[in-house]
């Protein structure tokens, strides 16, 4: 009997403390609700709320907060990805995906998701992120139809006098792969085909990209793997083997030979479980670049989104070629339209201005002090130097910064405007006959508040990067591609896919594995559409953003609270029946937001997290209110009694050890033996 009594207790302590994660019955329709009638809760829906809810969410325990698990908890949220592998081809056992997924769970674990650039010391945001694997084989329709259209195009295809590769159009097998992902697909899941179809080939093949063929001044960078516009990625292990990267020296080459993971099936045989480690690394890989990437810069939410194009040209009559405006506005304009890059009403405009070079004299002062020069050795018939110039992008931007109010009076620049956030783009249009490149690489350079471009009139360059066993060429009056890279690093936030942050060597790490295909980052792809990568990064990295803020904001607002004494010793009654609501609630909208965003729902993420901001605001409000209130007081205590117990104990002993001293002789006498 008592035992049972003691358990009903513990029961009833138990449910009087309500969970963060449990339902009340009743708050998520209101808050769906809520959602379709104020998209960017402009308004605290709290008034709102029906007085049950109020009374479910204002239930606590006896005791105060338990603010130090508070605080571990909010730093515990993690976002899991739900990610699909398709193991597509014959050679793949029944057995392939258990081991497979065995081999991924071991070296896998909860991580932050990380920020490139920081003015702070840490880059980890607080929010972290865990995978969720399930991977499986594919039907061998699937397998049938790929071999059919890839046998039909490598027999069909000439062989190449400049490449060992034959080039294969992506065309030839993504259709099939898109059509399959988009009948087995469920709501918003990510999915990695792996294929490996076993086929057998006179010449090695890769996968082209455009439909220009390599010529003596002009490399088409082959790969083998392609990032869909939809969330799907393919790579075929039968394809290459491909090499790209730096061609000197550099880090972030995908070396040539059987020791990078997409090389998996070339070299010398493997066996099914050494080949599946591999395929555990390409997809830890894969999903650390493409699927939760870095954060370039931390970017926070504007209603109104500008960017300004200030075209800095030289000559009379402006080259539109390689620049092409309308081509990059339309690019964004189409994304924005399809609810891929904004939030709810949030806008894009996109506005163009013109300044003629003789006539900015802060544009000549800006290029004049940011010229560099370096110098190369060349062998021809002997070792040759050669000086060469590039622009100093950090320097250009420095005095762009400084005379941003005299740039404005000299192009005609508006004044910025409450709630917009304005990216300018200069774009230096040199009449220069040498190659005259931003940091001696770059065509444009992206900066957290603007964008610095260059281009002279020499056409091309050869890059020091090489693909393939050819060097790259680097069509140097072609602008938009790299414009596009740049307004997405700087105003989205997105990182290159050749830039990883990575915890344990404490800086970014360069790795071109995937930047070939659909990607406007690097030097191996002339696409500058945007792929699912770019798209899911753009609009969950304002949601990371806010979220981060979120949980430091209430950490610091608990910590307040702690340490006045604990929520009830610092709030009044009504104070804390109000914070513990507010609390229940805070917590709950950032549980559903992470809910959200694993779903790929990023419009009720948005909600939610815009949402708790008020519930934010209103705890800081209450602990701020509560804390001016606080008055100090001093107590007088009365005299203690004369304490005669321990005065008369003391005594006592006194005179015993006395009495032990002065009889010391015949106390502690030795006795001797008489004889």
């Amino acid at each position: 009997m008592p035992t049972a009594a003691l358990l009903l207790i513990l029961l009833l302590c138990t449910a009087a403390v309500p969970s963060t994660s449990a339902p009340i019955l009743g708050l998520d329709s209101f808050l769906t609700h809520q959602s379709h009638l104020d998209p960017k809760s402009t308004n605290d829906p709290f008034p709102s709320l029906a007085s049950s809810l109020k009374k479910s969410l204002a239930a606590s325990g006896p005791g105060p907060l338990p603010i130090p698990s508070l605080i571990s908890d909010l730093l515990s949220l993690s976002l899991p990805i739900p990610l699909h592998i398709r193991l597509v081809g014959p050679t793949f056992s029944s057995s392939s995906p258990s081991v497979l997924n065995s081999f991924l769970q071991s070296s896998l674990t909860s991580s932050h998701f990380h920020l490139i650039s920081s003015s702070l010391s840490s880059h980890s945001l607080s929010v972290r992120h865990s995978l969720h694997l399930d991977i499986s084989l594919s039907s061998s329709s699937l397998v049938s139809s790929l071999s059919a259209a890839l046998s039909s195009a490598i027999s069909s295809t000439p062989s190449s006098l400049r490449s060992p590769l034959l080039s294969v159009p992506y065309s030839t097998i993504d259709p099939i792969i898109f059509r399959h992902f988009d009948s087995d697909k469920t709501d918003n899941s990510l999915y990695i085909y792996i294929l490996n179809l076993g086929l057998s080939s006179k010449q090695p093949y890769a996968y082209s990209y455009t439909h220009s063929d390599s010529s003596a001044g002009y490399t088409n960078c082959l790969g083998t793997l392609w990032t869909g516009k939809k969330r799907y990625l393919w790579i075929d292990l039968g394809a290459g083997p491909v090499d790209y990267g730096p061609a000197l020296s550099g880090d972030g080459v995908l070396p040539r030979g059987e020791f990078h993971p997409l090389a998996a099936l070339h070299g010398r045989p493997k066996s099914e479980k050494a080949l599946l480690s591999e395929l555990a690394s390409l997809i830890y890989s894969a999903y650390q670049v493409l699927v939760v990437p870095p954060l370039r810069i931390p970017v926070h939410f504007e209603n109104t989104l500008t960017v300004q194009f200030i075209h800095v040209h030289a000559s009379e009559s402006k080259d539109s070629s390689g620049l092409d405006w309308n081509q990059i506005i339309k690019k964004f304009h189409d994304e924005a339209n399809d609810g891929e890059l904004l939030f709810g009403n949030q806008t894009l405009e996109f506005k163009r201005y013109s300044v003629r070079y003789e006539e900015c004299s802060i544009c000549s002062f800006a290029v004049s002090r940011s010229i560099n020069s370096y110098t190369s050795r060349f062998l021809f018939d002997n070792y040759t130097l050669i000086v060469s110039e590039y622009l100093d992008s950090k320097r250009l931007h420095q005095i762009l910064s400084d005379s941003a109010e005299e740039f404005r009076r000299v192009a005609g620049l508006p004044e910025e405007e409450l709630g917009s956030r304005v990216l300018p783009i200069y774009v230096f249009d040199l009449d220069y006959n040498t190659i005259l490149l931003l940091d001696r690489y770059h065509q444009s350079v992206a900066f957290k508040d603007m964008v610095i471009a260059v281009r002279t009139k020499t056409a091309q360059t050869v890059s020091d990067y090489s693909c393939n066993g050819r060097h790259v060429f680097t069509r140097t009056r072609e602008l938009e591609r790299p414009l596009v890279g740049s307004l997405l690093q700087s105003m989205w936030g997105v990182s290159p896919t050749h830039l990883l942050w990575s915890p344990t060597h404490n800086s970014t790490l360069v790795d071109y594995s995937w930047s070939v295909g659909q990607t406007p980052f690097g030097p191996f792809s002339e696409i500058s559409s945007l792929s699912f990568v770019q798209k899911d990064a753009a609009r969950r990295n304002f949601l990371l953003t806010s979220l981060n803020y979120s949980i430091t904001s209430a950490i610091d607002v608990l910590e307040s609270v702690y340490a006045h004494g604990g929520d009830r010793n610092l709030l009044k009654q009504n104070q804390h029946v109000e914070f513990i609501q507010r609390w229940h609630l805070f917590r709950y909208k950032l549980d559903k937001a992470v809910s959200s965003l694993s779903h790929f729902d990023f419009e009720m993420a948005f909600y939610y997290i815009r949402s708790s901001d008020h519930d934010l605001y209103a705890m800081h409000n209450l602990v701020y209110t509560a804390s001016q209130e606080i008055e100090a007081s001093l107590v007088c205590f009365k005299d203690p009694p004369f304490p005669w117990a321990s005065l008369s104990f003391c005594a006592v002993g006194f005179l015993a050890l006395s009495y032990v001293y002065a009889k010391r002789d015949k106390l502690f006498r030795n006795k001797r033996k008489q004889f």
